[in-house]
């Protein structure tokens, strides 16, 4: 059998692992989180994979390719090329759309430049990206902004005191000087005192060279009004400096549908062209099982060739489950799941061979009834001769596995070794935490607390929601389940905390600060730990902080140097002053229990409750590791935090209030399914404190522990938006309608 052999892997927390892959079959890498899963699997053989072809580009392309960085193993032999489909969001700006993400819209394009009629043009023009085709108006976005002066000005405050109150524009800044020297205004004189002749000049007025300006006016320099200035430094094209001032932007700006396309992004002349009665911005309003049945109502024979085309991508999109998105939804509102599944989209229709196809989780988001989906399309992958490697924690993906790697055995530095390695038959066998679980019994909840009183929400019909009325009992955990796309986000996360304010939302949105916050700044408990350090050794606390006097002087705190090689790749390197830790060298010479700070910052959860015994705020500590997160370590930054480990973060605050409402948006992302018990107790423990608990879920480990499970369905988009059940888990097993209960009881009898 022809594999790929990894030699001495040392990636994180591996330890010198070497092990055989075999080739041209799905192999899974199971194992808790912090485990070594993902070291090995993208930070390693992906990693290297991809280090390796783009070496064989020239610099300039090779520039431009992904990186992921350089793997800490001896050698990796027999690669192939990697398809590397991870959980990243899509991102993007307004332009980018589900459309363009998954190359449907040049195909719908092309649709109507041969079948549309009247004929406007070539498939370019029905772009909304190309000048030719955009609205006039909002240049293609579908909106227009205009700035709100009432938030933009201080009217009892003059220039000189402050009264433009976007920042930048403050008294001494560069482009406040562009005002009050310009020799148009007394600086002094409160806006409200303006004349119009004033006013005008101060907002409006075009660019142009000021007739007496102060001596200290530049002779290139022109003068454009406060309105003008801001849109073109900021709003058009959504510039460097629209993303670094995005939030102070959205303080003063006042958006709406364009008035001009009403909001199709395009054109007069272009929306003129129909087909049956359709224009091109009303077919990307379809969802994609709406669109697919108006195109396959379509015939031509000059176009057939681009029908067929169209019908098969579409038809993809609906195998992997997102048949309600629409072709115009921005991708910068998909969730990571919907994401990793538009880039799955793009490799379904190719016919290349012998690549290394590598997954992060392909679950996340799904019910077990899209997961069929995702499965038959992994082994649609293999049988062209593909190799697969998947990361995952869900039973039903682990099951389809040809080859598993069970990793472990516990996480952090007590992980990073293999613990099983073979078939799927004989996993139950091992030791380790995985095998544990598949050799163990299902079972459900009997016994389900009663409520205390209720929430109604009343006559949802946000989006797909067909005016349903849900009864939600209090005290107890309720799980809303249902397909991907049936509704169940929108009832619970948005159309619940309109009519009760008081629901606090858990979500696995990143937690809004500073680019350098870690795990003790979010605890709030770095000051006590630099006051630890300056009582012990008679200094100031300032000099613990890698942000202030304690600041390698040479990286300026961030520990590392960045080597700019023109076309060749940038290099990071660790800063050699201080070694890769941000601090002073001189900073690291004062130490507590014979740790500098450096050292202290590099402990994982777990080694710092020991460390810290004794100390109020290892309770901290403590409540992360019952979350399952005590592999995460003190001086971690927020940024590099998956959605799973956020939301988990952002429970732990939530674990010593009672009577709230609390609604957790899949809390088990992430989880291995021990991990999930853990959650569980934690789950249990706070609805036993007198909160009500409402999870959004799809982990029929969880469903099945539910006390009140509320169905939403019974498909997605325009099939859901309605109430299939409620009731406890034994009632649900008994029903005949509901895909949660068909699947949940073919869950408890694995």
């Amino acid at each position: 059998m022809r594999t790929i052999k990894i030699s001495g892997a040392r990636q994180n927390n591996l330890k010198n692992i070497s092990l055989e892959i075999p080739k041209n079959l799905i192999t899974v890498f199971t194992g808790v989180s912090g485990s070594g899963k993902s070291s090995l699997v993208f930070e390693t053989i992906g990693a290297e994979a991809q280090r390796q072809i783009n070496e064989t580009q020239n610099s300039f392309t090779r520039n431009r390719l992904n990186h992921i960085g350089i793997a800490d193993v001896d050698k990796i032999q027999h690669l192939n090329v990697p398809v590397i489909i991870n959980q990243k969001r899509l991102g993007g700006n307004a332009r980018s759309t589900v459309g363009t993400a998954t190359d449907i819209l040049a195909s719908l394009r092309l649709l109507f430049s041969r079948m549309g009629t009247p004929f406007v043009g070539y498939s370019n023009v029905f772009s909304f990206n190309n000048p030719q085709g955009m609205c006039p108006v909002c240049e293609g976005l579908g909106y227009t902004s205009k700035i709100d002066t009432d938030q933009l000005l201080d009217l009892e405050k003059s220039l000189n005191e402050g009264a433009i109150l976007f920042p930048t524009f403050q008294p001494g800044g560069y482009r406040w000087l562009r005002y009050t020297r310009s020799g148009y205004f007394d600086a002094d004189k409160k806006l409200k005192d303006f004349s119009k002749k004033e006013w005008d000049l101060l907002l409006n007025a075009e660019e142009h060279k000021p007739a007496h300006p102060d001596r200290s006016w530049g002779k290139t320099m022109l003068y454009i009004g406060l309105l003008k200035r801001i849109e073109n430094d900021f709003l058009k094209k959504e510039s460097k400096e629209y993303h670094k001032r995005k939030k102070d932007l959205q303080k003063i700006i006042v958006s709406g549908t364009c008035p001009k396309c009403e909001g199709k992004r395009l054109n007069e002349k272009v929306l003129s062209c129909k087909i049956k009665g359709k224009d091109i911005a009303e077919c990307t309003a379809l969802s994609i099982e709406e669109l697919l049945e108006f195109v396959r109502s379509l015939s031509s024979r000059t176009a057939e060739t681009i029908l067929n085309e169209l019908e098969k991508k579409l038809e993809n999109v609906i195998t992997i489950g997102l048949q309600y998105l629409t072709l115009n939804r921005a991708t910068n509102s998909l969730s990571g799941g919907e994401s990793q599944r538009i880039k799955m989209v793009r490799h379904l229709g190719n016919s290349l061979e012998d690549l290394l196809y590598i997954f992060d989780e392909p679950s996340i988001g799904l019910h077990a009834k899209d997961l069929d989906n995702i499965s038959q399309i992994i082994k649609q992958i293999k049988e062209k001769g593909n190799t697969v490697l998947i990361v995952e924690h869900d039973p039903d993906i682990i099951r389809i596995a040809d080859h598993i790697v069970d990793m472990g055995p516990f996480s952090g530095v007590h992980g990073g070794e293999i613990v099983y390695q073979g078939t799927f038959a004989n996993l139950n066998t091992s030791a380790g935490k995985t095998g544990k679980y598949f050799s163990s019994q299902r079972t459900y909840k009997m016994n389900p607390r009663i409520g205390v009183g209720s929430i109604n929400i009343k006559s949802a019909r946000m989006f797909n929601l067909k005016d349903i009325s849900v009864e939600i009992p209090k005290c107890v955990l309720s799980v809303i389940t249902g397909v991907a796309g049936s509704g169940k986000s929108t009832l619970i996360s948005k159309v619940l905390p309109v009519q009760f304010p008081e629901v606090k939302i858990i979500d696995q949105s990143p937690i809004a600060g500073h680019s350098r916050s870690t795990l003790l700044t979010y605890l709030g408990i770095s000051d006590q730990i630099r006051k630890l350090f300056a009582d012990a050794n008679k200094v100031s606390n300032q000099l613990f902080s890698s942000n202030s006097k304690g600041a390698c002087p040479n990286c300026k705190g961030l520990g590392i140097e960045k080597i700019d090689l023109a076309f060749m790749d940038d290099i990071e390197l660790p800063c050699e002053v201080c070694n890769g830790t941000g601090f002073n060298p001189d900073v690291l010479k004062y130490k507590i229990k014979h740790k500098n700070i450096a050292e202290v910052l590099n402990l994982t959860v777990e080694e710092a409750e020991t460390f810290f015994k004794g100390h109020d705020f290892v309770s901290y500590f403590d409540l992360l590791s019952e979350l399952g997160l005590s592999y995460l370590k003190l001086g971690q930054r927020l940024n590099s935090f998956s959605g799973g480990e956020m939301q988990r973060l952002k429970l732990s605050r939530e674990l010593k209030g009672e009577q709230n409402i609390l609604v957790l948006d899949e809390p088990s992302t992430g989880l291995h399914p021990s991990d999930t018990e853990r959650l569980m107790r934690i789950l249990n423990r706070l609805v036993d404190e007198g909160n009500t608990l409402l999870v959004i879920e799809h982990n029929l480990d969880i469903i099945s522990q539910a006390d009140w499970i509320i169905d939403i369905g019974p498909g997605a988009g325009k099939y859901g938006g309605q109430l299939v059940f409620e009731g406890t888990v034994s009632q649900l097993l008994e029903d005949k309608t509901s895909e949660t209960a068909r699947y949940l009881r073919k869950h408890l009898t694995c």
